[in-house]
């Protein structure tokens, strides 16, 4: 079973900055080796890179990382090395009061199947209200969750139901009716310090939506558990989930809030009901953890880039103490083991601007603020889920990781040693389609033809600065719930904007410089190493220098839109010195960012050559053992073309609007996966 490969061999150093000297030592930047291969046979369509024989021969095998919950067959596909899996944990159905507003008509069980690769319809409506639009998805994804938004499940089926009590009240009429003036109506509620529900629908006590909505959350994990195979083929994982919708002061707290298997609170909290994240977490803990009905849940936040600093940022102000503030993180620590850092609202690993902070020109990446921003310092603002007020260089992650560096210094805990996802945030109802080439829109008739896309948008939806969303690739050692859960909270996890890029991320202090040309690399690095989302092992070897090895394949698309090469593949290294000042480095470890690859904007052919694989070890020979440090990969493919591109070129002429001609219309990309950290503590 194992593959054969033409190998292309080359060992140099990378100079960045100091070059190397007259003997080839890299005096700065690592050492690293480099291989490129060219497979006589292509990866699977999974793409999960199985153990070779050569690994299942050895003595040593990783353990088995998790344990069953729930009744099931154990999946065929069990892998101990891990297989990769594709999926998207952020999307809605018309059970959410805004994607119904903007005329989505698609049900829980339709989302389901659209994950599984069947059809929906989408907006426009047609005058019996159902959609006109056809849509698939090339290849269905592996895993997925529906999060609508918990807060208006109940309202949802009152207002929809012509045999409720509530049905003919006038915010019912306004309900279905639905627009832009009443998608705001209805989430300004979400953005005040204490909401109540309308009475004319509710009850003065709440009692009568409460009852609605304990019915319709039941349908939600009814519905997920009916489109999840139990069977040994384990052909695809649901997961019930919904999202929690604080947007206290405009601004963006929004979780997603995944629940492992189908024991669940009999309602699970919203912001109606908890106003604070430490109130969420109790709430989650008294209502399932702390349960013994096999209860587990993880909290997923997401879009940084819309929460004016505050979602990463430590209020001082908010705790009693010292001890208070870190018991408080370490319970959302315990709660958030992966943050959404790319999704169709934009990507939030890094962006320029900001004082100190090194520029990085991939970092201009899918940004959906201005270059010319207000900085909220070292403060907060508001507003930032309109598109509002400051931004904050912890909106982004890169400076996140930093600053829980930072942390651990003044306190000595870390509290955002958090893994790294993407996903879609569809509010079409349409996990994983992410293809740029088959640009839908995502907020149903606010973007439903070119036209709009490229000329129109809400005071709360601009989507010409949006894109086409991202996908969480999980390694896990089978297809089942408890095994993919178990991966995310041990953070083996990547985020990709859309791409399947294959990518393995080990770090160790034994990993042998030759490793890319072994057909055991997997074997060699759980065996002798730890996989992407963990801390590096102790070692007593006195001068020892970390090692990594990265290995990754570009997307093997479809029959229809082939993959786009890989160009290079970075690790980036952030630490802090004895002083207490944290620094970041960016290593170019495989490839070249100036291979010369191009696309033509006017036809989206793409040219240049770029690799199928690329694969390096590089060891860290800067590294001092005083210095914590956290180091993760990104693998950057090829120009190619923005979804922008492809609706200019499909807009006849004669309606092509003007923008298509703007030089400054951001028309190509890079697409990318960002890895979860591998972290260092002394």
């Amino acid at each position: 079973m194992s593959k054969a490969f033409a190998l292309v061999l080359v060992v140099f150093c990378l100079f960045m900055f100091d070059g190397c000297n007259d003997s080839g030592e890299n005096l700065a930047d690592g050492d690293f080796v480099e291989v490129e291969l060219e497979a006589e046979t292509a990866l699977d369509g999974d793409a999960d890179q199985e153990a070779t024989e050569a690994d299942l021969e050895q003595e040593w095998q990783p353990e088995k990382v998790f344990s069953y919950t729930e009744e099931r067959e154990p999946c065929k596909d069990y892998n101990p090395y891990r297989n990769l899996y594709f999926g998207d944990l952020h999307s809605h159905s018309r059970h959410s009061w805004d994607a119904y507003g903007y005329d989505l008509r698609v049900t829980m069980d339709e989302v389901w199947g659209f994950a599984k690769g069947e059809k929906i319809m989408l907006t426009p409506l047609d005058a019996e209200q159902n959609g006109t639009r056809e849509i698939q998805n090339d290849r269905a994804l592996d895993f997925a969750s529906l999060t609508d938004h918990i807060e208006y499940i109940g309202e949802y089926e009152l207002c929809t139901d012509s045999t409720s009590t509530t049905y003919n009240s006038e915010m019912c009429e306004k309900y279905r009716a639905g627009g832009h003036q009443t998608v705001t109506l209805w989430g300004l509620k979400l953005s005040m310090n204490d909401p109540e529900k309308y009475a004319e629908i509710c009850g003065d006590d709440g009692q009568i939506c409460r009852s609605a909505s304990e019915q319709a959350w039941q349908k939600i994990v009814d519905a997920a558990d009916k489109a999840y195979d139990k069977t040994e083929e384990c052909s695809f994982v649901s997961f019930p989930g919904y999202e929690y919708t604080n947007s206290l002061s405009v601004v963006n707290y929004h979780r997603n809030i995944i629940f492992r298997n189908d024991s669940t609170p009999t309602l699970p909290p919203s912001y109606f009901d908890q106003q604070t994240l430490p109130g969420l977490y109790d709430d989650l803990e008294s209502s399932c953890t702390a349960t013994d009905n096999n209860c587990e849940v993880m909290v997923i936040p997401h879009n940084s880039n819309w929460s004016n600093g505050n979602m990463f940022t430590i209020k001082e102000e908010e705790y009693s103490s010292e001890q208070q503030k870190i018991e408080a993180l370490k319970k959302r620590a315990k709660y958030e083991p992966v943050f959404e850092v790319f999704q169709h609202k934009g990507d939030m690993e890094c962006k320029n601007g900001f004082e100190g902070i090194q520029y990085d020109p991939l970092c201009e990446f899918e940004k959906i603020r201005e270059a010319d921003f207000l900085n909220c310092g070292d403060g907060v603002g508001m507003g930032g889920a309109n598109s509002f007020g400051c931004l904050s260089k912890l909106d982004y992650v890169r400076n996140v990781y930093l600053y829980g560096l930072k942390q651990q210094y003044e306190t000595g805990y870390n509290p955002y040693k958090f893994g790294l996802i993407g996903s879609t945030d569809t509010h079409n109802a349409a996990p994983g389609y992410v293809a740029e080439s088959k640009m839908a829109g995502h907020v149903g008739n606010v973007d439903d033809s070119g036209i709009k896309r490229l000329t129109g948008g809400t005071n709360t939806h601009q989507p010409l600065v949006y894109n086409g969303g991202g996908l969480v690739a999980v390694w896990a050692q089978e297809k089942s719930r408890d095994a993919i859960f178990e991966s995310m909270k041990r953070a083996e996890v990547y985020s990709t904007s859309g791409p399947r890029i294959s990518v393995r991320f080990f770090g160790g202090w034994d990993i042998p410089e030759e490793l890319c040309s072994r057909d055991d690399l997997v074997y060699q690095g759980y065996k002798n190493g730890v996989p992407m989302g963990s801390d590096l092992p102790k070692t007593d070897k006195q001068e020892a220098l970390p090692v990594f090895v990265v290995d990754a394949y570009a997307d093997e698309g479809t029959e229809n839109q082939p993959g786009t090469d890989l160009q290079v593949v970075q690790i980036i290294k952030g630490w802090i010195d004895k002083d207490g000042e944290t620094h970041l480095k960016i290593f170019d470890v495989a490839g070249n960012a100036l291979n010369g690859a191009d696309v033509d904007e006017e036809s989206c052919v793409q040219t240049g050559e770029g690799a199928r694989r690329l694969c390096a070890v590089w060891v860290d020979q800067e590294f001092k053992p005083e210095q914590n440090a956290f180091y993760y990969v990104r693998v950057v493919e090829n120009p190619s073309c923005r979804w922008v591109a492809y609706d200019c070129i499909n807009e006849p002429i004669e309606t092509r609007p003007a923008i298509c001609s703007d030089s400054a219309l951001e028309k190509t990309i890079q697409e990318r996966a960002l890895s979860s950290p591998i972290w260092y503590e002394k």
